[in-house]
């Protein structure tokens, strides 16, 4: 039998499609069961995220904005004792989670969002990453502050732990424990469909711009590779993951908004009308999909798929960074939303208005990345190679920090078992291969169903926890503005002592 037949995708995919199909449409239809508002609708799960997002800047006062410069001086390391616990530097674990919200959203899903919602969507996203920008300090200060470092200084936090071991810490043990398992298992799963999911879209950017009739033929082929690849790295740990992100994620970050930019200055005279659409398009009762609420509705959506804020997810990678005071992380992890969506979306957003590729657009049979492949065409016939290769780092990136997060919550169920981890690891590269080669239609939904539920058992936890949290912040925040830690130089870099405690 030759590998063709072997990963016969179409095959693969009628099989799903007959036997499991039927279960991922029903899953999909509770979780993302929709509410009626004022002639439109809108998925309870995106609101239950958008509520938490809002709740906790005011819980906090604000301290995302005010605190954002403080964050930059974290990721610069001033704020780092030589001894702190830990695994990676702030950078490396805001690299690694950026690494993961980064992708295919910022690319396809801005385009979905604004063909739907009008560019009025642009705008309701910016929001979302505003208040996404406080759920993300609150759920990575809470894993630094529930992590378990092991005896070989390696590190296991996230949900799971805060969920258990803080829930448990305030009264209400069973409750979290039930939580914990439910998270860690809902992360196992929708792991694997996002591998598989970020996998499958590459191939097919890579096989669409290469136009190599073998490879169209041989998509397993693509996944062998990238499975290869994604392996050296994963094998590793999370100090791997960490040194390959902190370098590709400033990289490609870089690309993609260089590529942007070229598309707003060659079209800078229209650069005044399409901020203008974009603002109006928020607030003007006429719209594409339910006027004012729809296009917040979608706008909200589409932020939410894309920043993960309140999620959990990103907690996992930032419980592993150096350090001993848990509300530092919180400060850096607030940087997540701004940089995923208040920057990345943004560009996508102006580039794809401002060129018009979204008008007259059916999201139903064009994608989200053919509109803005289109918009990259505008500046030049080869310029959408540059968006090629954007998606393909995206999408490497995005599987890097999945395995890792998927990983913790299989060690998770099985005792924080090093074994454990490896089979997962083993598992992983598989569903890279099958998801290159098969289109997975109802595994990608099941697994977007599966990624929402995270939200629903996380952010419970997070309003368990919300008087703790601030506590943390309130003692951080005060001590700092009082001048009690001091920089400090340690071999050839500044750091931070705190006074008493570093």
């Amino acid at each position: 039998m030759n590998m063709s037949s072997l990963f016969n995708g179409s095959a693969f995919d009628a099989v799903l499609d007959q036997y499991f199909s039927p279960f991922a449409e029903w899953l999909a239809s509770i979780v993302f069961y929709p509410l009626p508002m004022f002639g439109t609708e809108a998925p309870i799960i995106v609101l239950w995220l958008i509520v938490a997002g809002t709740f906790f800047t005011l819980w906090l006062k604000f301290l995302n904005v005010r605190g954002m410069k403080h964050a930059v001086n974290l990721i610069r390391g001033k704020y780092t004792p030589a001894e702190a616990v830990g695994e990676v530097s702030h950078f490396q674990a805001l690299a690694t989670a950026v690494s993961s919200t980064v992708g295919l959203g910022n690319i396809a899903g801005v385009a979905v969002a604004i063909t739907l919602g009008g560019p009025g969507a642009a705008f309701w996203m910016v929001v979302a990453g505003f208040f996404g920008m406080s759920t993300k300090m609150v759920e990575c200060t809470l894993a630094v502050k529930y992590r378990h470092v092991h005896a070989d200084g390696t590190t296991s936090g996230g949900p799971m732990y805060y969920l258990r071991d803080g829930l448990a810490e305030v009264g209400f043990a069973r409750l979290g424990k039930f939580l914990a398992i439910a998270w860690a298992l809902f992360m196992m799963i929708a792991a694997l469909g996002t591998n598989a999911f970020q996998a499958n879209q590459a191939t097919q950017q890579l096989v669409d711009v290469a136009d190599v009739a073998w490879l169209a033929d041989n998509k397993w082929a693509i996944g062998v590779a990238m499975a290869a690849l994604t392996a050296l790295v994963i094998l590793g740990g999370i100090k791997s993951i960490a040194r390959v992100t902190g370098v590709l994620v400033p990289f490609m970050a870089v690309l993609y908004v260089t590529a942007c930019l070229i598309v707003i200055f060659t079209n800078i005279g229209g650069v005044p009308a399409a901020l203008g659409e974009i603002i109006t398009g928020a607030f003007s009762p006429e719209g594409v999909a339910g006027g004012v609420v729809g296009s917040l509705v979608v706008g909200l959506q589409r932020a939410t798929f894309s920043n993960s804020a309140g999620v959990g997810d990103a907690a996992v990678a930032h419980s592993a960074v150096k350090t001993n005071r848990p509300a530092s992380e919180g400060f850096v992890a607030s940087l997540e939303p701004f940089i995923d969506t208040i920057i990345v979306c943004s560009m996508t957003a102006l580039t794809i208005v401002l060129t018009g590729t979204w008008q007259g657009s059916d999201v139903l049979e064009v994608s989200g990345v053919t509109l803005t492949s289109r918009a990259f065409e505008t500046v030049s016939p080869w310029f959408p190679y540059v968006l090629a290769l954007a998606v393909l780092l995206f999408a490497y990136s995005t599987i890097l920090s999945n395995s890792y997060y998927g990983m913790k919550g299989f060690g998770f169920l099985l005792g924080d078992n090093p074994r454990a981890e490896v089979v997962y690891k083993a598992i992983f590269l598989c569903f890279t291969v099958i998801g290159a080669a098969s289109t997975l239609a109802p595994v990608i939904l099941f697994a977007d169903s599966v990624f929402f539920l995270l939200a629903l058992c996380n952010i419970i936890g997070l309003y368990f926890l919300a008087k703790v949290v601030r506590r943390e912040f309130h003692s951080y925040w005060t001590k700092l503005k009082a001048g009690e830690f001091k920089i400090v130089k340690n071999d050839r870099r500044p750091h931070m002592y705190g006074s008493k405690n570093p």
